[in-house]
């Protein structure tokens, strides 16, 4: 007898996938990446942009290289990162004299108004809408994820 497909996604056996810490991670990320993409869509944003711009908002004139280290993004892909969020008026780059090779990357007014704006639609307490997990498991959930990454304990702004 031939088993039968599954006809939805809660009937999908997924034997030892379950337990598998990178496959969860990547299932959460594809849905926080669908909330982002359900808020921000409409003008084209990344989820790493706006990461980005937080992190310029905080650490204005931080080089391009410690912010790519920071956010694991290659130097080649965050070149086109600061391309675009440059382009878009987002961000301005500035070649310190001290060091003609590196690069400070500093937020615009308009990209100041920007992430004011978007702050709670980004970062608000129910994080894109709505992630379905209580205030007490959320906090879990984050506090858990920042010490597997080896983030710090919560500073929240």
């Amino acid at each position: 007898m031939t088993a039968q497909p599954a006809e939805t996604q809660s009937g999908v056996e997924l034997g030892s996938l379950e337990q598998s810490l990178g496959f969860l991670l990547r299932i959460a990320q594809v849905q926080a990446f669908d909330r982002f993409f359900a808020s921000f869509g409409d003008i084209g944003l990344k989820p790493g942009e706006f990461s980005a711009m937080w992190i310029l908002r905080h650490n204005p004139g931080i080089r391009q290289g410690v912010l790519a280290d920071t956010l694991r993004i290659k130097p080649a892909h965050m070149t086109k990162m600061v391309r675009r969020l440059e382009e878009n008026g987002w961000i301005r780059r500035v070649i310190p004299d001290d060091d003609r090779r590196s690069v400070q990357l500093f937020l615009t007014r308009v990209g100041e108004r920007f992430t004011t704006l978007h702050r709670d639609a980004f970062l608000g307490q129910d994080n894109y809408l709505n992630h379905g997990l209580t205030e007490a498991e959320y906090s879990e959930l984050t506090r858990l994820l920042r010490r597997y990454t080896g983030l710090p304990p919560d500073t929240t702004d």
